[in-house]
């Protein structure tokens, strides 16, 4: 009886279902690979966990009204009836599909249909927003890697450049134009000290005839101005190089430049001497090769120390080009080192970029629908045939159970054989007991009030814990979800 009434009361139940697969990239990955590197089971996984969060069911819940009671129940309950009917199963393996069943069960099919509905635009926009926003944080980093690498880029720069700028004299780049300037000084220098040298004997001589001789016959008078014995010099020094250098050589075009400017100041002085030579004999002519020779020697003095300054300078700056070279060359490696990995973050920047827009358009790894929920016409739950058969199947055996016990244990003496067995008595005959009209009318009313309380009292239990304890069917899916724990 109680299993009669607990089938014909159970409310009846719709289960609609959907299934989900994950499809591969659309563009092969040696061509343009995502940035999103999250496998199928994953993807699966993390879908499932964000759609059974509480936000969401909460609003699902509100929106298709999934309980009657919807406003007495409090969130927790919601929630905890959501998940109990929300049935989820993934099946991934190597070399295999990633699929997702997911069903639901509800009070109508549309319920159930309409929840599966709006499980499914969770997924599809927790997928999307997942992948895009995977892809965006990538595409984020790298361009502030960039963005930082250029600008530590930009400092190495300048400090170079501020570096070849504070010491643009002592560089190694231009260590050999600089030494061959020294050298060239050091033969300038040479050669002006031969020139005093010379020019001191022959005021010395001259001083010598005159002393002995009180004339200056016999001397060739120095008609050279300092500015010619140079332009000479230098001349000579041109046609020994352009034996050995072209003209492009930078020796060579500096000693042009300098020819061109002697000849201009010899040029000038042959003019000025010209306007102002007199005849001169004598004394006059000893004192005016004297002064013109006094002339010479100072102008070359002047010159020894200038290319004296020029060489110590150059020198100095020649020795300071190995420290500078060290220098120079610690911060070339650092920028080197930061230009390549700046060139490294560029090229992941692309390839972010190219995964980034796979991911916008919808061509990589996703979700896709292979069976859409819709709405079942007739219940899945209960069996109520089998709840019922069930039931009385086990109310006979259990019924069977007890009788066969009570006989058991019923130790009265009913029979001849009792007799003998327990008093050792051998009964002469058996007279059945003939029970009397009025122990007839008593034990029919008692088999009346027994049938009676089975078929009254039994529906009216079940009515008043189905009404004042708690309801049946919650009742029975405690009972399931138990002996599903249990097995």
């Amino acid at each position: 009886m109680a299993s009669i009434i607990i089938a014909m009361t159970l409310p009846s139940t719709y289960v609609s279902q959907m299934r989900l697969i994950v499809e591969s990239p659309q563009i092969p990955g040696n061509l343009a690979a995502s940035t999103v590197n999250t496998t199928a089971g994953e993807q699966l996984q993390i879908v499932e966990q964000r759609l059974l969060t509480r936000p969401v069911l909460l609003d699902i819940a509100r929106k298709q009204l999934v309980l009657d009671n919807l406003d007495d129940a409090s969130p927790d309950q919601i929630v905890d009836a959501m998940r109990a009917n929300t049935n989820i199963r993934i099946n991934s393996g190597l070399n295999q599909a990633s699929l997702m069943s997911i069903s639901f069960e509800a009070r109508t099919g549309q319920v159930a249909a309409g929840v599966l509905n709006e499980y499914l635009t969770e997924i599809q926009k927790l997928d999307v927003s997942y992948r895009k926003g995977r892809a965006a944080d990538t595409l984020s980093f790298f361009q502030q890697e960039v963005d930082r690498l250029g600008k530590e880029l930009d400092k190495r720069s300048a400090r170079i450049l501020e570096f070849e700028r504070e010491n643009s004299d002592a560089l190694p780049s231009n260590l050999q134009f600089r030494t061959a300037q020294q050298a060239a000084l050091q033969t300038n220098l040479e050669q002006t000290d031969q020139q005093i040298f010379s020019l001191k004997s022959q005021r010395e001589k001259l001083l010598e005839i005159y002393g002995s001789t009180g004339q200056i016959v016999g001397v060739t008078p120095q008609n050279k101005t300092t500015a010619q014995l140079q332009l000479d010099q230098l001349r000579n020094e041109l046609d020994s190089k352009l034996a050995v250098y072209s003209e492009a050589n930078p020796q060579i075009r500096l000693l042009r430049a300098r020819i061109a400017k002697l000849e201009e100041t010899v040029a000038v002085e042959q003019a000025a001497n010209a306007a102002a030579t007199n005849p001169q004999t004598g004394n006059s002519t000893l004192d005016l090769q004297l002064a013109q020779i006094d002339s010479q020697i100072s102008a070359l003095e002047d010159q020894r120390v200038s290319i004296v300054d020029r060489l110590a300078k150059l020198t100095l700056t020649i020795d300071q080009t190995p420290a500078n070279a060290i220098a120079l060359a610690e911060l070339q490696r650092d920028h080197d080192n930061i230009q390549a990995q700046y060139n490294s973050v560029v090229g992941r920047l692309a390839a972010a970029s190219t995964g980034e827009r796979i991911e916008v358009t919808s061509q990589g790894q996703r979700i896709s629908v292979i069976e859409y929920p819709v709405a079942p016409s007739s219940p899945t739950k209960p069996n109520r045939m089998m709840i019922a058969g069930g039931g009385v199947t086990f109310g006979i055996l259990l019924g069977a159970a007890l009788v066969f016990l009570l006989e058991v244990l019923n130790r009265s003496i009913r029979r001849p054989e009792d007799l003998i067995n327990k008093l050792d008595v051998w009964p002469i005959a058996t007279i059945p007991y003939a029970p009397s009209r009025g122990e007839m009318i008593r034990r029919r009313v008692a088999w009346v009030v027994v049938v009676l309380a089975i078929l009254i009292g039994v529906p009216a239990a079940v009515w008043a814990v189905h009404t004042y304890y708690l309801p049946l069917d919650l009742i029975a899916e405690k009972v399931i979800d138990k002996l599903e724990v249990y097995w």
